[in-house]
């Protein structure tokens, strides 16, 4: 599928109408070329320069994920984006899966007896049919401090447009995934970068600020109905050492929860990669509305 080689008509005015009466001083922004949105707002917040922000990337040249991964983006293939705002709640352990949950439920608002887009913790989106799981987008959240103040960068990247693997994705871990790579049109053949930004931002300003003044425990159960982990075997890496187990959902702390042979364990650390074993997510994994 080619990309659109015509300017990209950002609804700016629209989300920062929406936004700014909920986050004071709100201001949007489009770069068509920058290495990574989060990168450019923890500079940005490093430099005194901390409004809040929703920067938007038409293209990244070196885009980041969890564990050092990096990826690559083309203009219009994908959604890329950053909010940066100021944040302070009592406890930050969960706030990627409420991230996940805003996205997965603003673009996949259907009433279908399955979920059809499903999380994988800590800050996956996948796309689930009958036949197949697929990788939709990612979540990366940073913070930072100035003068006191705790800041939160919150970088999306959505897959909208069917592009070349080695264009579209990520170039650090090719071999490495386990599973392919879905876009938004599989499930909504109209869908663009424009009008899934639309969608998307609002709401998410919403639940971070929700997030903040009660914390994840709000929030559990929505996950639980989009875990694509629910009742698998997956296996825990952290670089050195390897574990396997059965996922049984999530703590309200956000915490992953496995069974594994020393019995269950709580898993926090942003520093562990966790992969199902074996096939595909069964009906109970991803439950009905």
């Amino acid at each position: 599928m080619s990309l659109p080689n015509h300017p990209i008509r950002w609804p700016l005015e629209a989300i920062w109408q929406a936004v700014e009466p909920h986050l004071t001083g709100f201001t949007c922004e489009v770069l068509p070329l920058v290495d990574s949105s989060n990168t450019e707002l923890m500079r940005r917040i490093k430099a005194g320069r901390p409004e809040p922000t929703l920067l938007v990337a038409e293209q990244q040249s070196a885009g980041r994920g969890r564990l050092g991964r990096t990826w690559h983006s083309l203009r219009g293939g994908s959604l890329t984006f950053s909010l940066g705002l100021p944040l302070s709640p009592a406890d930050w352990s969960g706030l990627s899966l409420a991230v996940g949950i805003s996205l997965a439920e603003s673009l996949d608002a259907s009433n279908a007896a399955h979920h059809r887009i499903a999380l994988k913790w800590p800050n996956d989106l996948w796309l689930v049919s009958t036949t197949a799981e697929r990788k939709l987008g990612g979540i990366l959240v940073e913070t930072a401090t100035f003068e006191g103040q705790r800041y939160v960068v919150i970088g999306v990247g959505i897959n909208t447009r069917a592009v070349s693997f080695d264009a579209q994705t990520h170039t650090a871990t090719a071999s490495a995934s386990a599973i392919a790579h879905g876009c938004l049109q599989d499930l909504q053949p109209d869908a663009d970068v424009a009008s899934t930004l639309l969608r998307v931002v609002p709401p998410l300003v919403q639940t971070v600020q929700a997030f903040a003044q009660f914390g994840f425990a709000p929030f559990q159960a929505r996950f639980a109905r989009r875990d694509v982990l629910a009742n698998r075997q997956v296996q825990l890496t952290d670089g050195k050492n390897g574990l396997r187990g059965q996922a049984h959902g999530v703590t309200q702390t956000g915490a992953l929860l496995v069974h594994t042979s020393a019995g269950m364990k709580e898993i926090t650390s942003s520093e562990v990669s966790v992969r199902p074993v074996g096939g595909r997510a069964t009906a109970e994994a991803v439950r009905p509305c």
